[in-house]
């Protein structure tokens, strides 16, 4: 459920955005947008009713908050802002500049939650979570292994810190090889759900309310749209729109398993052999201040989907099961008190 409603808060802004292009990034237990001023009321408001969604179905706390640039250049820190296009369906936002690390501790900061962190919304106003699917299995790893990484260059000079991120990714790619081996999203391993359990998130926050006779029709109607592309998949079938023989590799093409939002995150598939290859080389990069970084080892991926166009807009959020990107975000807070960062 956490990575499920890390994606909610994208998809409840990204609904009312219409065909203004928002700027996000998924972290796992949340996610990072850059919202105009213009849009900002309807935002605070569509995210305060994913809170509370999210408070009320499953007991957790989704906390909102937000930064105005104002507040983030006065004291030094940018949020500077790229396109990247990863596939025909999914441009990734890339965001550099420490601002959203700042932002993000003005947001946790105790002393700080009454100017930047909102609690209650302002009206009875209803997330729209549509287009937000969550119908896979879990993928296990094809090695063994899955790991959710984290990584943050120290250096506080652009040049260095780039050159760092530079390193990190090319020894990556010595130890794992390339996106197609490392991504922990494989084709042969990619099944559609049918169980209430793989089903039972999206229903309890996508049905119509939560009367029971909303979600046995919402869940039944899911379950029957798993069986049909299962068996468009199955059968390669081809329309007008689209070829769904080639649906799984799309998807793959438009997984977020490699960002950047001040640093470097990744979920990659291996076994343990390159794992210690990987950590050796962290760990001694560390120890001498360069980096800093959290990881988190599972056998499986998670994925949850925006899918705006069935043959087409989409964007399919992966993250390591058991804790994923959140383990490995304590993880690197641990390692960051260890050298009194």
């Amino acid at each position: 459920e956490v990575n499920l409603l890390g994606a909610c808060s994208i998809v409840a802004v990204l609904n009312i955005a219409g065909n203004l292009d928002i700027p996000f990034v998924f972290g796992g237990d949340g996610a990072t947008l850059l919202i105009p001023p213009s849009l900002f009321a309807l935002a605070r408001e569509a995210l305060l009713a994913t809170s509370q969604l999210a408070r009320g179905e499953f007991g957790m706390e989704l906390r909102v908050g937000a930064v105005p640039m104002s507040d983030v250049r006065v004291n030094d820190y940018d949020v500077k802002l790229a396109k990247l296009k990863v596939s025909e369906n999914y441009y990734q936002a890339i965001f550099t500049g420490d601002g959203v690390t700042y932002a993000t501790e003005l947001i946790k900061h105790p002393n700080r939650t009454n100017l930047y962190l909102y609690q209650n919304p302002t009206n009875n106003a209803k997330a729209d979570l549509s287009n937000l699917e969550c119908r896979w299995q879990d993928i296990p790893s094809k090695y063994g292994e899955t790991i959710s990484l984290i990584v943050k260059a120290t250096s506080n000079q652009g040049d260095l810190a780039n050159l760092t991120y530079r390193k990190i990714i090319e020894k990556i790619d010595t130890i794992y090889g390339n996106e197609e081996v490392l991504n922990p999203v494989d084709e042969n391993y990619l099944n559609l759900g049918f169980s209430y359990q793989n089903l039972s998130a999206e229903t309890r926050l996508c049905s119509q309310s939560s009367k029971l006779s909303h979600r046995v029709l919402y869940f039944f109607t899911i379950w029957f749209e798993n069986l049909l592309g299962w068996l468009l998949i199955r059968l390669k079938v081809k329309f007008p729109d689209g070829n769904w023989g080639d649906y799984k590799r799309r998807a793959i093409a438009a997984t977020d398993y490699r960002k950047f939002d001040d640093m470097l995150r990744m979920v990659i598939a291996g076994n343990g052999a390159q794992r210690k290859r990987l950590t050796d080389y962290l760990e001694k990069n560390y120890q001498q201040g360069k980096l800093v970084y959290g990881l988190h080892i599972s056998d499986r991926a998670l994925m949850t989907c925006l899918v705006f166009e069935r043959h087409g807009r989409q964007v399919h959020f992966v993250d390591g099961a058991d804790g994923g990107y959140a383990v490995a975000a304590k993880d690197m807070k641990d390692r960051l008190k260890g050298n009194g960062t």
